[in-house]
């Protein structure tokens, strides 16, 4: 059949259609791609070369089918309620894998969300502290033959430290990996309590080694369970490599009395999602902050590689480069967006580079094979004054090219509220506190930090337009005050009030308290918008646009829905049919922007809260693009808890 006769074919169904009063077809043209990774792509550019869903039918989307995984942690189960169900699926053979809050991976069918298996790694239910699995990572055995037991392996990591490999066709254990299909990754990390240490990002496969980082509780102590990244065998699971991020020169720990190896405590922990340049043999791992965030006087030899983008060679463990985004970090400014690898146009020559977004609002534009800045990067003068002990960091790094995305201070005046009286108490709050700009250190008077430990950007990240090289990011904007306590006063602490926390800092002189610096009516001292969608020109480095992102519809009850832009956790994709798809907000909507403009073009009702990114595929050249997100809530932000998995496609198809 010629392209002539298909185009005037449907050109014909659509005219009968639209006579019949029907709604307007989509004709069944574009690419198919798929979403074999947790950013898309390698890279993490979270873009779809898909056009089926455009600008102008994307108000016709509506839900295709949906999943419920039967596991809601809202606290009515018996289990804790503090989960986040944060997955973003990702997609291989007409199949659609992902996991929950308490670690169950799920592998659905991509166009009809039909069950196909669950497994389930039967983690402690009664761990503290929040239950997080932000996905899992596909890889096929180039060894084994299609069809082959374990040919094609889905890796997940755990809430008690365990690193999986499953057969990606029924679930069940790789019994040649590790031992009987599963990796403890406890094993050298320092003692420590199971809560403390666990995985929360989906491993990352580069050729046939699977890598893997974790998350160590903050604040709580300073010998903190090690932050070592280890690279293991993807067919057998022998450890290939372990980075552990101590100082350069630094000596290696002696092996434990068993032989095993042993790594560093209190060093910086990776536990974002990395990327990786597969024919390169790079692996980018963004790192947090050594333990624990606010006081860093006894960090010598454990600092040098913590909120930074540190540079690995894939099949070694070798690193190839760093860049630190802070300087001895006190603020927990840890690097928690995924790096996202693009090709820029620098001087008239197309560059291999990385992006990097911050918590601060900062975004480094690096080269990807010498880490070196494309554009400046400035050391600038900080404030001084530290608590006793404390060694701060003359100067800090700043971006010129963009220049900083977030503002850099909260003063008095420009305290905000509904009223005199609530902008007033907001006002004395910031008067008595240290608030001398971005990097004031935490003080024992309280210290404002703003932008908050929340972003700026967080481990939604960025996705990246490479037709235009346009960044799109959601940028969180609420201030905390953070405050050192020495710790003969910590125990008389009321530990968990609202929109407070303590921190333990065992081992340091001080106890932290940080707080949301909001008025009497819990509503945030800084002006708002508290949260932004925004795109930015990498070219230009200019701000191309910015938009308030998220209401408060699901906070207070109607009348009170203002469109003020709040905070947010998840982040966007691109596709090439000129959308932003972005959840993520306190409110329950999945949204649709314009990606040139920032219009808002579609929203939908999520069941439960969207803290999650979401991603696009298309099968086949007969068939629907899909835009899948999870909703079930995230407990730290207190939205509404869920279990679901929805599918949105365009109604009508013709061929």
């Amino acid at each position: 059949m010629t392209s002539g006769f298909r185009t005037g074919r449907a050109l014909v169904l659509a005219v009968a259609l639209l006579g019949c009063g029907a709604e307007e077809p989509t004709l069944l043209e574009g690419p198919v791609a798929g979403w074999p990774t947790w950013g898309g792509d390698p890279g993490g550019s979270k873009y779809s070369p898909l056009t089926q869903i455009h600008r102008g039918n994307v108000h016709d989307l509506e839900v295709a089918w949906s999943y419920r995984t039967g596991v809601v942690p809202d606290g009515r189960d018996g289990r804790p309620a503090n989960g986040e169900f944060e997955a973003t699926p990702v997609l291989n053979e007409g199949a659609l894998y992902f996991c929950s809050p308490m670690n169950r991976v799920f592998a659905l069918d991509a166009e009809t969300g039909e069950e196909r298996w669950v497994y389930d790694p039967r983690v402690d239910p009664t761990l503290r502290w929040g239950r997080t699995c932000r996905g899992v990572a596909l890889w096929r055995d180039a060894a084994r033959t299609p069809g082959e037991r374990c040919a094609r392996r889905v890796f997940t990591g755990t809430g008690d430290a365990r690193l999986i490999a499953l057969d990606a066709d029924d679930g069940r254990p790789c019994q040649d990996f590790g031992d009987g299909g599963q990796i403890d990754l406890h094993r050298g990390v320092g003692d420590h309590d199971p809560w403390e240490y666990k995985v929360t990002s989906p491993p990352t496969v580069v050729g046939d080694v699977v890598a893997v980082g974790a998350m160590v509780a903050d604040n709580q102590r300073l010998a903190a369970p090690s932050g070592v990244v280890r690279g293991f065998d993807a067919r057998s699971g022998a450890l290939r490599w372990a980075f552990d991020p101590v100082d350069p020169g630094v000596p290696p720990l002696s092996p434990a009395s068993d032989g095993s190896a042993r790594y560093r405590t209190g060093t910086a922990n990776a536990w974002g999602v990395f990327s990786a340049d597969p024919e390169r043999d790079l692996l980018f791992v963004p790192t947090g902050n050594a333990t624990p965030d606010f006081y860093g006087a006894h960090r010598h030899g454990v600092d040098h590689y913590a909120s930074s983008l540190v540079t690995i060679r894939a099949s070694t463990g070798e690193v190839v480069w760093s860049f630190q985004t802070v300087h001895h970090d006190l603020w927990d400014y840890d690097v928690a967006a995924q790096p996202a690898l693009i090709d820029l146009e620098v001087g008239g020559e197309r560059v291999p580079a990385v992006a990097q977004a911050t918590k601060m609002g900062h975004l480094f534009l690096l080269q990807r094979e010498t880490g070196e800045p494309l554009y400046p990067v400035e050391e600038r003068p900080v404030p001084q004054g530290g608590v006793p002990g404390e060694v701060l960091s003359p100067t800090q790094p700043f971006p010129t090219h963009p220049p900083p995305l977030h503002p850099h201070g909260l003063e008095p005046e420009d305290a905000w509220g509904f009223t005199p009286w609530d902008r007033g108490r907001c006002a004395r709050r910031i008067e008595a506190a240290r608030s001398e700009g971005i990097f004031t250190p935490p003080s024992i008077e309280g210290t404002v930090q703003f932008p908050g430990v929340a972003g700026g950007v967080n481990w939604g990240g960025v996705a990246f337009d490479p037709s235009r090289r346009w960044l799109v990011m959601n940028l969180n904007r609420v201030a905390d005050l953070t405050t050192l306590v020495p710790q003969e006063e910590a125990d008389a602490l009321v530990r968990d009030p609202p929109l407070r926390s303590v921190f333990p800092q065992r081992g340091t002189p001080y106890a932290a308290v940080r707080e949301s610096l909001v008025s009497p009516w819990g509503v945030p001292c800084n002006s708002p918008p508290w949260g932004t969608l925004l795109a930015v020109d990498l070219d230009s480095g200019e701000k191309v646009w910015e938009v308030p992102f998220g209401t408060t519809r699901d906070l207070v009850s109607w009348p009170f829905w203002f469109e003020f832009g709040l905070p947010s956790m998840g982040g966007p994709i691109i596709t090439a049919g000129g959308l932003v798809f972005i959840a993520a907000s306190l409110d329950d909507y999945l949204r649709a922007f314009d990606v040139d403009t920032g219009e808002e073009l579609w929203r939908a009702r999520l069941p439960a809260g969207g803290q999650a990114t979401p991603m696009t595929y298309r099968l086949r050249e007969d068939g629907r693009q899909y835009v899948v997100v999870a909703a079930g809530g995230h407990g730290g932000l207190g939205t509404r808890p869920g279990d679901y998995v929805i599918a949105y496609a365009l109604g009508t198809l013709v061929r």
